[in-house]
């Protein structure tokens, strides 16, 4: 059997000041010595502002950063080196090349330049 607990006026200004510190509502359970779901039925009760988790930036675990990259790796840079969204290409490296189909065609052009002939 779970033992009752009286939310007195005391205790709902403790909830309150806590509440307002920004502490979990299982540290604040805990200094009052009950559940954290009694704290969350109390303050939507007492319509306290809901606070919201700040929002993180999106990770994208397919950006490559220099040390991410592997040896089998595209080493093609893209952005700006320096700014936060430099990375490099990381598809599949052509084998004893440093960069992907793709890029080893933009790389690698052949010379337009004729080749004088012997006469």
């Amino acid at each position: 059997m779970v033992a009752s607990f009286d939310w007195t006026q005391e205790r709902v200004e403790i909830l309150t000041e806590l509440w307002a510190t920004g502490l979990s509502t299982s540290e604040i359970g805990r200094k009052l010595g009950i559940t954290k779901n009694a704290v969350v039925g109390k303050v939507r009760r007492l319509d306290l502002a809901m606070r919201r988790q700040p929002p993180t930036a999106k990770v994208d675990h397919n950006i490559i950063t220099l040390d991410t990259l592997k040896a089998n790796m595209c080493s093609w840079p893209n952005g700006e080196p320096g700014k936060p969204d430099f990375r490099f290409c990381g598809k599949p490296a052509i084998d004893n090349k440093p960069y992907c189909l793709e890029h080893c065609k933009m790389a690698y052009v052949p010379s337009t330049k004729k080749k004088a002939s012997a006469a």
